[in-house]
């Protein structure tokens, strides 16, 4: 049986190894030790504007009787139109002119801004320590000796990107090929698709001011102390209202009665079937006319009955004989009770005599 023969790496490739290995035990170590001495937290600030919507982490919180939204890793923030504020927690702004989308991203003190469209306007001390992407560029500020850090970055639809370094310096990286270019303070720079090689100097290209708007002072606030009243104050107070004559009362016109409003009557009322429709028909059912209910409603009135008699004689009015009025108006002939039928002695007498023969 022939033993098999066991390759062991040249020293180069051992030497190579082990320092790796030392390099990333002391970048643990480094990691371990600053997030010791960093304060854990991803809140990146308080976010306002005109017209914005916020997705992903984040929070509502109330101050000083105003509700505000904090911004914390991981948020997407949609600035439709108008400038949208944030207020770092580290104590620096940032400025947004839409319409403008980006992302935030915080770890520790490192910030990271991913813009996609619109321009921001940052304004920090020395922390957050920022960096900003676009999708082939990243732009980090650094600050000269302790001064502040302000700059301008924008990116359009088209692709076109506009960068300016109001205080400090900034460094711009292209990220697939791993060219850099540093944009001196007050340097304003265009770049077209990410190309560093189409970098040139513009002027007034990218503009993202804050807008200050005049809020007016509230007004003071008045404090007052109530005391109770003294008894002179009683006294007099007392003397006051008995000395005091009654109030005149004024002598106006007297007011007109209100009429109430006349009633409508009558009154019609139309009772349908109720309606429906149906999505799924194209034609809908119609309802039955003979379903329609026409309601007349009114008030019966009492009808008035007298009782009682008419004392007196009826009295009876003779019809002029002027011919004049008689051809003028209708005459009247005066009605005379018939005389009762009563025969007298002679005619019974006769009528004896006639009923012999």
């Amino acid at each position: 049986m022939v033993p098999s023969r066991i390759l062991w790496p040249s020293r180069g490739i051992c030497a190579s190894v082990a320092v790796t290995i030392v390099a990333g035990a002391l970048f643990c170590l480094q990691g371990t030790a600053a997030a010791d001495n960093t304060p854990a937290g991803d809140t990146v600030g308080a976010i306002e504007g005109e017209a914005i919507s916020v997705e992903g982490p984040m929070s509502v919180e109330a101050a000083n009787g105003q509700v505000r939204t904090v911004l914390r890793s991981g948020s997407n923030v949609h600035v439709k139109s108008g400038q949208a504020h944030i207020n770092l927690v580290e104590g620096g702004q940032i400025v947004i002119c839409g319409p403008a989308h980006f992302s935030v991203l915080k770890s520790g003190k490192a910030l990271t801004i991913a813009l996609d469209s619109g321009t921001i306007h940052v304004n920090i001390e020395h922390e957050p320590a920022l960096t900003i992407y676009t999708p082939q560029i990243q732009a980090r500020p650094l600050s000269i000796g302790t001064g502040s850090q302000d700059l301008l970055v924008g990116l359009d639809s088209t692709g076109a990107m506009c960068i300016r370094a109001n205080k400090g310096a900034i460094r711009i990286e292209q990220q697939l090929t791993g060219q850099s270019v540093l944009v001196p303070q007050s340097g304003d720079v265009s770049l077209v698709n990410g190309q560093l090689e189409t970098l040139n100097t513009s002027t007034g290209r990218c503009t993202c001011e804050l807008q200050q708007v005049s809020k007016p002072a509230p007004p003071p606030l008045n404090t007052e102390v109530s005391q109770l009243a003294t008894p002179e104050e009683l006294e007099k107070r007392a003397a006051e209202k008995k000395v005091a004559p009654p109030p005149a009362v004024p002598q106006s016109t007297p007011a007109k009665p209100i009429t109430p409003p006349r009633s409508q009557e009558p009154v019609y009322q139309v009772f349908m079937p109720p309606l429906q429709y149906d999505a799924s028909k194209k034609v809908q059912a119609e309802y039955d006319p003979q379903l329609v209910t026409l309601v007349r409603r009114v008030r019966v009135r009492p009808t008035l009955i007298l009782q009682g008699r008419v004392d007196g004689e009826a009295v009876v009015t003779q019809a002029s004989r002027n011919p004049s009025a008689t051809s003028e108006a209708p005459s009247v002939k005066p009605v005379t009770p018939p005389k009762p039928n009563t025969p007298t002695l002679w005619e019974r007498v006769r009528a004896f005599f006639r009923s012999l023969w």
